[in-house]
C-alpha cells in the first residue's frame, strides 16, 4: 500500500467516529478494486478529457485503477442513470457537466439532485462567442447592433436542443435584445461554421482557440466572468451586457447514500490533484482552470446552475432534441 493511499485511508475514516463497524470498515479499505468513472459523451469530448485526467490522478494517489466508462447518448442522461442506478459503494463515479443542470428542466420525472451526491468540483471553462471572419460585426456593440438590424436572419450554430452552446445563445438573446436563429447539430458544427455555412456560435474554449489564434474565426467575446489567460485580448460579453455568465464545468458525482467518508476522502484526494502544477496545466491545454470544491459547496453550485438554466430553458422554451 503506497503512501498516498495510506493518507486517503487516515483522512477518510477520521472524518467522523461512526458506531456502525461495516460503514468503518468499508472505508478503511477503500478502494480495494477498480473504480468505474461514468461519462455520459464520446470519447475525446471535453467532458471526456477532464473525467481521464482526473481518473488518471485517482489512480494514481489511491493505487487502484479509476477506469472511464463512456455511456454516451440522450444529452448524458445515459450515463446519468446508469451512475443513478449503481451500487452506493464507491466504486461507481460520475462525471457531472452543465448537461446534467439543463436536463432536470428538459426532461420530465428526472431529478438530478435528489439522485446524485455532488463529491468535487474539478475544472470550469468558459466558452467562446466566435464568428466566421466573413461576418461583418467585429465587436460585441457591432454584433449586437447587426442583429437588431437584421431579425431572423442570423443563424446561429449549436451542440443540440438545451445543450450549453444553445443556452449561452438564448441567454445573450434575451440580454441583448436581439433574435437569431437556432441551429442545432448532432454532429460537430465546425466544418459548416469554418466554412461559412453557419456564420455565430458560442463554442468551447478548446475547440476553438486555436482557430481564434490564427484568424480562421474571430472571437468577439468570452463568457466568463474574467478574460481567459488562453484568449487575452478578448473581452468578455459581461463588458458589454453586465451580469452575463456562463462557462462550462465539471465534477464528480456519487450515487446517493454513498458513504460521507467515501465522499470526504475522494474529495480531498481531487481538491490535492488540482493543486499540482502538471494538472494545472493539462487542464490549462483544454482552456480550462481547476475548479476544487467541497462537496457541499458543489452540491449548491448544481443546483444555481439548475436554477439558473432552467430559468432560460422555460423563457425559450427549449425542447430536447
Amino acid at each position: 500500500m503506497n503512501l498516498p493511499r495510506r493518507r486517503f485511508l487516515h483522512l477518510a475514516a477520521g472524518v467522523v467516529a461512526l458506531p456502525a463497524g461495516s460503514r468503518f470498515a468499508r472505508a478503511q479499505t477503500y478502494p480495494s478494486r477498480p473504480v468505474r468513472v461514468i461519462v455520459g459523451f464520446p470519447a475525446s469530448n471535453a467532458s471526456d478529457t477532464v473525467a481521464r485526467l482526473t481518473a488518471q490522478k485517482l489512480s494514481e494517489r489511491l493505487g487502484q485503477p479509476f477506469v472511464i466508462e463512456n455511456r454516451p447518448g440522450a444529452g448524458g442522461n445515459i450515463g446519468a442513470e446508469t451512475a443513478v442506478h449503481a451500487l452506493p459503494d464507491g466504486y461507481t463515479l460520475l462525471l457531472i457537466s452543465p448537461s446534467a443542470a439543463a436536463n432536470a428542466t428538459l426532461y420530465d420525472n428526472l431529478n438530478f439532485i435528489r439522485d446524485i451526491a455532488a463529491v468535487a468540483g474539478v475544472a470550469s471553462a468558459p466558452y467562446v462567442l466566435v464568428v466566421n471572419p466573413s461576418f461583418p460585426a467585429k465587436t460585441v456593440p457591432e454584433f449586437i447592433a447587426y442583429a437588431k438590424a437584421n431579425p431572423g436572419q442570423v443563424n446561429m450554430a449549436s451542440a443540440g436542443n438545451g445543450s450549453l452552446s444553445h443556452m449561452c445563445g438564448e441567454l445573450f438573446m434575451t440580454m441583448a435584445g436581439v433574435t437569431m436563429v437556432h441551429v442545432p447539430y448532432r454532429g460537430s458544427f465546425m466544418p459548416d461554421l469554418l466554412a461559412g455555412q453557419v456564420p455565430v456560435v458560442f463554442s468551447p474554449i478548446s475547440l476553438v482557440v486555436d482557430y481564434v489564434r490564427t484568424g480562421k474565426l474571430r472571437g468577439l467575446a468570452v463568457t466568463s466572468a474574467m478574460r481567459h489567460p488562453a484568449l487575452p485580448d478578448i473581452p468578455t460579453v459581461a463588458e458589454f451586457l453586465p451580469g452575463y455568465e456562463a462557462s462550462g464545468w465539471y465534477g464528480i458525482g456519487a450515487p446517493k447514500n454513498t458513504s460521507i467518508e467515501i465522499i470526504d476522502g475522494l474529495n480531498k484526494e481531487i481538491t490535492a490533484a488540482l493543486a499540482e502544477p502538471e494538472m494545472k496545466t493539462r487542464l490549462g491545454d483544454i482552456g480550462a482552470v481547476p475548479m476544487p470544491m467541497s462537496p457541499a459547496a458543489f452540491g449548491s453550485f448544481i443546483a444555481a446552475e439548475t436554477e439558473k438554466w432552467g430559468k432560460v430553458i422555460r423563457a425559450a422554451n427549449i425542447k430536447p432534441d
